[in-house]
């Protein structure tokens, strides 16, 4: 559907930089991403509904939580408030990724066509011209290379942390005698499990930057489109399923 519509304009877009990549490569990752990540969510939908009533009840096992004293289902508020902590926190600390992974096509998108030219002009992708476009594709790299390199370090310092609020929300219960080391594992089984789908977003966050990323090229690639010129009627032909 996405190709259908870009084709319909294409005599529009046909000179806009990137015009073939944005058609075939970014339609391609754009559905494929989405495919992935609703696949993700469903299953994550599954395990709550599976974990989440086991949690609940298992709850009532814990006499209060830290600092805070008695709650209704605490543990499951527990998994909420920890997935919505690292799930802002990984916004914050990755603000910038969508717009360098925009940058980086476009860098890599100069480079790439200059050598396309240079297969039937000689005097093309010469080495000076080469040597300028690839130290902008290096430049980009290292970029990413720092700014992915602290977002990692925050993506994965939350998630191995909240492996440890179990124990902290149940030393109470624990040093007061309440809980068993069966109740603790149930509780700790479950409570991963439930930690776990809260943190679809966190889990899922370097895929849903590119994503980002890709949106921004089509929003982009959108804007060259004419508004007062009604498409070409001509449509790509249905697959035929073997």
């Amino acid at each position: 559907a996405m190709t259908s519509y870009y084709m319909a304009y294409w005599p529009a877009l046909r000179t806009t930089e990137g015009a073939a990549q944005r058609v075939q490569e970014d339609t391609m990752r754009f559905a494929s991403i989405v495919e992935d990540l609703g696949t993700s969510f469903v299953s994550s939908i599954i395990t709550l509904a599976v974990f989440l009533p086991i949690l609940w009840g298992l709850s009532q096992h814990v006499s209060a939580l830290p600092f805070i004293g008695p709650i209704p289902g605490s543990l499951v508020w527990v998994a909420l408030v920890v997935a919505a902590f690292g799930t802002v926190l990984l916004w914050w600390v990755g603000i910038r990724l969508p717009g360098l992974n925009f940058e980086n096509q476009k860098v890599e998108a100069a480079l790439r066509k200059e050598l396309v030219y240079g297969e039937d002009d000689p005097n093309r992708a010469d080495p000076p011209t080469f040597r300028e476009l690839f130290a902008n594709v290096q430049k980009n790299y290292f970029r990413l290379y720092f700014h992915y390199t602290y977002f990692n370090l925050a993506r994965y310092a939350s998630l191995q942390s909240a492996a440890y609020v179990p124990l902290l929300t149940l030393s109470p219960s624990i040093l007061a005698g309440t809980l068993t080391l069966g109740l603790y594992q149930q509780v700790q089984q479950a409570f991963g499990q439930v930690a776990s789908s809260f943190q679809f977003f966190a889990r899922a966050w370097t895929t849903i930057v590119e994503l980002q990323a890709i949106h921004l090229r089509l929003k982009k690639f959108e804007s060259f489109i004419p508004r007062d010129q009604e498409p070409i009627k001509e449509t790509l032909p249905e697959a035929t399923l073997l």
